[in-house]
């Protein structure tokens, strides 16, 4: 699993900078309603400017696995991240056909049972997520809003999905990442908002300093695995 990414790139020039920033992988985002879509073509390029150690992460909302499939074989994506109200089979069908599934869940208290609901029946099928990002709530939107997620629900999705890595996103910025990986101890962190000049357009000097930040951050702390463990003994 990658710790740092940078989600929504939508041009050549701001995955470059990623690149020199250090981040671990990017976002892509397919979903044509949105401020950072990207058409595949486009996508395309911009990964072939990748080095291999970055990942490529496709993020769906509510498309078909057929969509989904073609678009993540075209671009060769490494993780298909889905970020809408899709039904646990289609996680499944993805898993099965051979793509490593990121699911978003974006949480507040009053919609968590459900949430916790779909990872039940998905673990039920005996097959698992490659990571679970934590997201922001907003009505009428799929993410990307700035808005910071509810670090308290963590440790209940967590607890729902255990082994599974954690990913936190929601208002993350380069002046508040270090204290969230300190608070929440997530295995990776994500951000598209929080390093732009506007929307769909990262800035090279926030991108810069969140890489840093989430970096540092990282190394300060013992490892979410280790950090689990010593709750897990605690509680026994």
């Amino acid at each position: 699993m990658f710790r740092i990414k940078i989600c929504g790139l939508t041009n050549p020039e701001n995955a470059r900078q990623v690149v020199d920033a250090g981040a671990d992988a990017i976002g892509l985002n397919f979903f044509e309603r949105g401020t950072r879509y990207v058409a595949p073509t486009l996508a395309r390029e911009i990964g072939s400017l990748l080095p291999s150690t970055v990942a490529k992460v496709g993020v769906f909302v509510n498309s078909t696995a057929p969509q989904v499939l073609e678009i993540a074989r075209s671009v060769s994506l490494d993780f298909v991240q889905l970020h809408g109200d899709e039904p646990p089979e289609l996680a499944v069908e993805l898993v099965t056909a051979g793509w490593p599934v990121i699911r978003a869940l974006r949480c507040h208290a009053e919609n968590l049972a459900g949430q916790l609901k779909w990872l039940a029946e998905f673990h039920s099928r005996q097959i698992r997520l490659a990571g679970i990002l934590v997201d922001a709530a907003q009505a009428g939107h799929y993410g990307g809003t700035g808005q910071q997620a509810d670090w308290s629900l963590v440790e209940r999705i967590r607890d729902a999905a255990p082994g599974t890595p954690l990913i936190l996103a929601g208002g993350l910025t380069p002046a508040n990442v270090a204290a969230a990986i300190r608070v929440v101890r997530p295995d990776a962190v994500d951000t598209a908002s929080g390093v732009e000049s506007a929307p769909g357009q990262k800035s090279p000097e926030l991108v810069r300093r969140f890489v840093a930040a989430a970096r540092d951050a990282f190394e300060s702390i013992p490892s979410p695995a280790s950090h689990r463990s010593s709750r897990n003994a605690d509680q026994h």
